[in-house]
């Protein structure tokens, strides 16, 4: 019962992940998120009981991917020759965080 859910929300959250990068940042934030979440899901796996790591990577990599494909408010973040983020708005201006 567990595993075709399982199976039936990671393809969910990758087919979702990987048709939005245009509206994130790009297709290769999205991959490290991925690969940043497969990471963690598989150390999970590995100490939950009745969770392979397999499982748990597969569950992690669809997660991270999901949270960096989330649109964080139409920005895409920048930074400058200090090191300090900013965005660009529609007029060109330069907004940084504060």
């Amino acid at each position: 019962m567990f595993r075709p859910l399982l199976a039936g929300g990671a393809a969910i959250a990758v087919t979702i992940a990987l048709s939005t990068p245009a509206h994130a940042q790009s297709a290769k934030d999205i991959a490290k998120g991925a690969a940043i979440g497969a990471g963690g899901g598989a150390v999970v796996g590995a100490v939950v009981p009745g969770l392979s790591v397999g499982e748990g990577a597969l569950i992690g990599a669809a997660g991270g991917a999901v949270f960096q494909a989330i649109d964080k408010k139409g920005r895409r973040w920048y930074r400058d020759e200090d090191g300090r983020k900013f965005w660009i708005d529609k007029s060109g201006r330069r907004h940084y965080r504060r």
